[in-house]
């Protein structure tokens, strides 16, 4: 049983430790600002537009324009995917289960592909009068389409098939055969096309504004809203199925309203970030340990606090090379050892 104050204490302590490291994700970046020259910028600087100096006025847009749209993007969506991934684990019982093993992350890809392929099969002067920001968002849609048909498959066969782990199965074979049409559409798209769709596919929080964030925010509210609501049930179907409902609970309401959720929550960060993966399998285990319960109420907050520290730090990485790196493979470089933890303690337990 968790101790309420240690929990509450670890909770603060974790969030401290997540300020700090926006803070230091708001400091790094291509244009080399000091740490003092940041936090004057973020502070608005102690003086009117007018009264800066051209330094000061570089820095004040550097900071507000670029950084803190780049570091709200980050924090949002380890957070989302966080959430969905300590949903999906409790509703297949599967401590590896995640919004990108179950195709929500490929269903996306396809839809981007589809957009990418029908943005560059316009003509060049049409392309060009649409500007970039109209094709991000086409680009985004489409991606949010994919994931929430992807989603939709998923909660109608989770209404189906009442086994979680062959529900499982089920989500992976869905990934494979979106990947498959993706892989389709690659090979018969253009070189500029390929191009477009490989910067979405490599993930990036740097092209979000001031639209995206808000969308992402109220995706974040609403996946909590929910997510909470349905704790009770997330806690008595980690015991099975045939005992959640002898214990009076729904088994498909509860998975068909955690799914949701995931879709909402996934679809947004797919669309505007690009298919980041890891964050939804490693950020519930770590919280459980370090909680030391796997009660949800207390779960879910530690989820999301650990889910957007392993973005934000991702996204320090990416930063710190002074080449921008995919920040995909940045968190696959902080989730991949994590992940070979958790496998080496479940094949410990089984022997």
């Amino acid at each position: 049983m968790l101790e309420k104050s240690g929990g509450n204490l670890k909770i603060v302590l974790w969030a401290a430790a997540l300020l700090l490291l926006l803070l230091a994700d708001i400091v790094v970046g291509g244009t080399s600002l000091g740490f003092a020259e940041t936090v004057k910028a973020l502070t608005g600087g102690g003086a009117g537009l007018d009264m800066m100096s051209d330094r000061q006025a570089i820095a004040l847009n550097i900071v507000w324009a670029i950084r803190v749209p780049r570091v709200a993007a980050a924090l949002l969506s380890g957070a989302l995917l966080a959430l969905s991934g300590v949903q999906m684990q409790a509703v297949f019982r599967n401590p590896l289960a995640d919004p990108h093993i179950m195709g929500v992350s490929a269903g996306a890809g396809t839809g981007a592909a589809i957009a990418a392929i029908s943005i560059h099969g316009l003509s060049l002067s049409a392309v060009t009068e649409a500007g970039s920001f109209a094709t991000g968002m086409t680009m985004a849609s489409a991606a949010f389409v994919g994931a929430v048909f992807s989603s939709l498959i998923i909660i109608y066969l989770s209404g189906k098939i009442r086994n979680g782990g062959i529900l499982l199965i089920a989500g992976v074979l869905l990934g494979f055969i979106f990947s498959a049409i993706t892989s389709l559409i690659e090979f018969s798209a253009n070189q500029e096309s390929l191009k477009l769709f490989y910067s979405w596919a490599a993930g990036s929080f740097s092209g979000c504004g001031k639209t995206e964030i808000l969308l992402m925010g109220a995706a974040l509210l609403a996946g909590t809203v929910m997510c909470i609501a349905n704790s009770q049930g997330l806690d008595i179907i980690l015991f099975g199925d045939e005992f959640a409902e002898s214990a009076g609970a729904s088994v498909r309401r509860i998975r068909l309203w955690s799914m949701l959720g995931c879709c909402i929550m996934t679809g947004a960060v797919t669309a505007f970030c690009g298919p980041i993966g890891f964050l939804g399998i490693v950020s519930p285990h770590i919280a459980r340990a370090v909680l030391k319960t796997s009660v949800h109420r207390h779960v879910i907050p530690m989820t999301m606090l650990v889910g957007a520290s392993i973005a934000v730090a991702g996204d320090i990485l990416s930063q710190c090379t002074g080449v921008m790196l995919p920040v995909g493979s940045t968190i696959a470089l902080i989730g991949i050892p994590i992940i070979a933890v958790i496998l080496l303690g479940q094949s410990k337990r089984i022997e």
